[in-house]
């Protein structure tokens, strides 16, 4: 299926509602953390967002990680709820949970405290998950809460978009 291509302008969540919509039944969910459901309300904020946005779980806490999205407690243990295990973890089960064609997820340090040195505030672990695929980016953003938050939710959304463009362009099967 051919849609148009998005402008450079354009945000993340408007380019997906405009391939969500154009790609009848897809539907996307979310698994935050430390952005604590900003993912979900920029993508529920866009008109028509019923048709394909399921909902979302916060899972600030890892026994939330582990008992609703399904998180194996050995990734927990072995990397923390800090890591890209637990980041693609928590994309799949999202979208097994919901029976999602895509899902996202956030996981990270937002600050101002909790950091380590191996793990800084900042850090940040977006995972886009789709039947074919689940993959994850490590970031390291700057600033205070609330710029690391923002920095995280477009980064996590603009993962979510690119993984939805490439349904189209590749024909990655989802479901």
């Amino acid at each position: 299926m051919k849609v148009p291509s998005p402008t450079s302008l354009e945000q993340p969540e408007i380019a997906l509602s405009r391939l969500l919509t154009a790609a009848a039944r897809m539907t996307v969910v979310t698994a935050e953390s430390c952005t604590g459901g900003n993912v979900a309300a920029r993508i529920s904020s866009v008109p028509g967002s019923s048709g394909y946005f399921l909902g979302g779980v916060v899972a600030y806490h890892n026994a939330v990680k582990s008992r609703v999205l399904r998180v194996p407690s050995n990734v927990l243990e072995r990397f923390g709820a800090v890591s890209a295990e637990c980041a693609r973890a928590m994309a799949d089960g999202a979208r097994s949970v919901f029976d999602s064609d895509f899902a996202v997820s956030t996981t990270g340090v937002a600050g101002p405290g909790g950091g380590t040195q191996r793990k800084p505030v900042g850090l940040v672990y977006v995972g886009v998950a789709c039947k074919a695929t689940t993959q994850t980016v490590k970031c390291q953003f700057e600033g205070n809460r609330h710029d690391i938050v923002a920095q995280a939710t477009e980064r996590a959304l603009q993962e979510l978009r690119k993984m939805v463009e490439a349904q189209f362009s590749e024909s990655i099967p989802v479901r």
